[in-house]
C-alpha cells in the first residue's frame, strides 16, 4: 500500500486544485482506437458534460445519445453541444431509461467512469443486450485497490499525475474542467472480481489495468452468421 506523509498529501491535494486534469478525458483518444473508422448509432452511458459524446458524433453516420442520472450536467452538455450536431442527450437512470431507436440497438457503447456506479453485472448485461451484432463496447471503469500490483500501479501513478498535471496545463493555473464536476464514488469492487464478472457476462473481452487508477474492457458482439 502506498502511504504518503500528511504533508506531502496535503501539498498534493493543493497542486492539484491549482493544476486540475481530466482522467476520463486521458482515455478518450484510446477509446476511439478501439472503434471502427465509422460506424451507426452510438451510446455513452454517463456522458457528463458531453465531451465524448461530441467526439463519437464525428465518426457517426446516424446519431449520438449520451445519458447520464443528473439532469443539471446534462443540461450543460446540451449548453455545450452545437444544436445541428447528430447528438441528443438524455437524463434518465440508466439501468432503466435508455434511449430506444428502431431496433433499440446500438453500433457502439462507450462507458467512462460510470460503471461502478451502477449493479455491474446487470449493467454488463444490459449493454450486450443492447449492442448490435458485431457492434463494440468500451468501457472505462474504476476499481478498488487491493493487491500488490494495484497499490505498485497506483505509486507509479502519483509523480506520473504530477507530471500530466504539469503538462496539460503548461506550468500554469487553471479552471477545474466542467467534466469533473460530475458526482464521484468510490469503486466497491476489487479488479479481481470485475475481471471475473465481465469475463462470465461477456465472454471473451479483454480487461486492462490502466494507470491513473483506472481499467479498461473492450467487448465485440458476435456478429450474425
Amino acid at each position: 500500500m502506498t502511504i504518503l506523509p500528511p504533508s506531502l498529501l496535503r501539498a498534493l491535494e493543493r497542486f492539484h486544485a491549482a493544476h486540475p486534469w481530466d482522467h476520463n478525458a486521458h482515455y478518450h483518444p484510446w477509446i476511439l482506437r478501439q472503434l471502427p473508422k465509422r460506424y451507426g448509432r452510438a451510446l455513452d452511458v454517463g456522458c457528463g458534460s458531453g465531451d465524448l459524446v461530441r467526439l463519437l458524433a464525428g465518426r457517426s453516420t446516424a446519431s449520438v445519445f449520451g445519458v447520464d442520472s443528473d439532469p443539471a450536467i446534462v443540461d450543460r452538455a446540451r449548453g455545450s453541444t452545437s444544436p445541428i450536431a447528430p447528438v441528443t442527450f438524455t437524463a434518465a437512470d440508466v439501468m432503466t431509461g435508455l434511449p430506444d431507436g428502431p431496433d433499440g440497438s446500438y453500433d457502439v457503447i462507450t462507458c467512462v467512469a460510470v460503471v461502478h456506479h451502477l449493479p455491474y453485472a446487470d449493467a454488463l448485461a444490459l449493454f450486450r443486450q443492447r449492442l448490435a451484432p458485431g457492434g463494440t463496447l468500451v468501457v472505462v471503469g474504476l476499481a478498488r485497490r487491493e493487491s500488490p500490483v494495484d497499490h505498485l500501479l497506483g505509486g507509479v501513478a502519483i509523480p506520473a499525475n504530477v507530471v500530466m498535471a504539469w503538462v496539460k496545463n503548461r506550468g500554469r493555473p487553471a479552471v477545474r474542467p466542467v467534466a469533473m464536476s460530475a458526482r464521484t464514488r468510490a469503486a466497491e469492487m476489487g479488479f479481481g472480481e470485475v475481471v471475473r464478472e465481465a469475463r462470465r457476462v461477456l465472454p471473451g473481452c479483454r480487461v486492462r489495468r490502466r494507470l491513473f487508477w483506472r481499467y479498461t474492457l473492450v467487448w465485440r458482439q458476435p456478429a450474425r452468421s
